[in-house]
């Protein structure tokens, strides 16, 4: 079912090797200030082009081969600068957006497009832009132009960036799911921005797993998704009225939350004393925060059916896979579980701006197709993954740290 989004123009090349100077990641925004220069110039000729490109399509059906050149090295350039500003790359970018580049476009040949899709296209990418803007935030990306990183800040790529940055500082590398989030974040972009500027007349796709298709993937997280939720049919009833089919839910949830937090602190003491959590405590909390994720997933509309209230294994279609039995784990992670993480959370900020305009989108695509968009479901699950592995890792059922990547993880990988 997701060959048809495999099969979309706007690629994302991905060759990065996580590596990270720390002197140029110390200086990147002063690095950048000449790219800052030439990409003002370059905008405001892409005004130009853009205006004459949407006239030609209008009356050929087709765009015009030179033109259609200049916009797409200004995409790509766009990719360029934005990976090296974000810190998803790091060599410094070339002027000319087509020499070769770590973080990347694939050519993007001109075919023939709708004049009704040209025509409305501003109206037509109104549902990607306020994706985009999860991501980036308002006027962030490069785009956004001199200021734009720092719009960015507040939205999940640049909140992963400053966690990059600290990171890259440290270590000198990048740390991989933080490289993989950005970048799908980028090739999003690009894609909205090809579409924008009638580069392809594809529409934007959120899958996360077609964007990352030429990436490897991480090992296996302990915390995993599982079931079969491949059946994208949405009952347009159920969907309209989802807000209030979901309180009762909010209300058993609420209810749970206070026992959760009373055996979360017991627990907490007890692997502190003994090494691994008891086992009621483990089975409590797993249930919690298998319900937490049922809710949200009936909530979003990433899975169709009216959710349980046990949060039992295998009773719902998208389910979380947690480890079975408690684990042994290091004492000084569990002493300072809290403040580990804080990275954590802070993405987990970025995600949840993501979860709310998707959601909104597919609701709307919902009722009006009684299906879920494969992209917005796949970029709806990864977000709810994300945050119940850290709420796994919080509630000490793992002391593996969340992993960032949209991509799930391999079973044969090593760890």
């Amino acid at each position: 079912m997701n060959t048809a989004m495999d099969a979309h123009p706007v690629r994302l090349v991905v060759e990065d090797d996580l590596g990270r100077s720390r002197l140029t990641v110390f200086f990147r925004l002063l690095l950048a200030i000449p790219h800052y220069i030439w990409f003002s110039l370059w905008s405001i000729a892409v005004a130009v082009v853009v205006l004459v490109q949407w006239l030609v399509i209008l009356v050929r059906a087709r765009p015009a081969a030179g033109l259609h050149r200049f916009l797409e090295r200004y995409v790509r350039y766009t990719v360029h600068l934005s990976a090296y500003l974000y810190l998803a790359a790091s060599p410094f970018p070339p002027f000319d957006g087509d020499s070769p580049y770590p973080m990347t476009l694939e050519p993007i040949e001109p075919e023939r497009q709708s004049r009704l899709g040209a025509f409305f296209r501003l109206v037509l990418a109104i549902p990607c832009v306020l994706l985009q803007v999860a991501f980036f935030g308002v006027l962030g990306g490069a785009r956004g132009g001199p200021y734009g990183f720092y719009f960015s800040l507040v939205a999940l790529v640049g909140l992963c960036s400053v966690l990059t940055w600290w990171h890259a500082l440290v270590l000198g590398r990048a740390p991989r799911g933080l490289r993989d989030v950005t970048a799908y974040a980028l090739g999003y972009q690009a894609q909205v921005g090809a579409y924008t500027l009638l580069v392809t007349g594809r529409y934007p796709s959120a899958d996360p797993t077609a964007m990352l298709g030429g990436v490897a993937r991480p090992p296996q997280h302990p915390v995993h998704l599982e079931g079969d939720a491949g059946d994208l049919r949405r009952s347009r009833l159920t969907v309209f009225f989802r807000l209030p089919l979901v309180v009762p839910h909010y209300v058993w949830l609420a209810l749970w939350n206070y026992a959760a937090v009373v055996v979360g602190l017991i627990n907490w003491f007890a692997t502190l004393f003994m090494g691994r959590s008891p086992r009621w405590c483990h089975r409590f909390l797993s249930r919690y925060i298998r319900y937490q994720f049922h809710v949200l997933a009936f909530l979003s509309l990433a899975a169709n059916p009216f959710p349980g209230f046990t949060g039992r294994s295998g009773s719902y279609p998208l389910d979380l896979a947690l480890p079975a039995e408690p684990q042994r784990q290091n004492r000084w992670k569990t002493g300072f579980r809290l403040v580990l993480a804080i990275p954590a959370w802070i993405v987990c900020i970025g995600l949840y701006s993501a979860l709310a305009i998707a959601a909104m989108c597919t609701w709307f695509a919902s009722l009006a197709t009684g299906r879920a968009p494969w992209g917005l479901r796949n970029l709806l699950a990864f977000v709810l993954r994300y945050v119940a592995q850290t709420n796994a890792y919080v509630f000490l059922l793992t002391d593996r740290y969340p992993h960032a990547s949209p991509l799930e993880g391999e079973d044969e990988a090593p760890a």
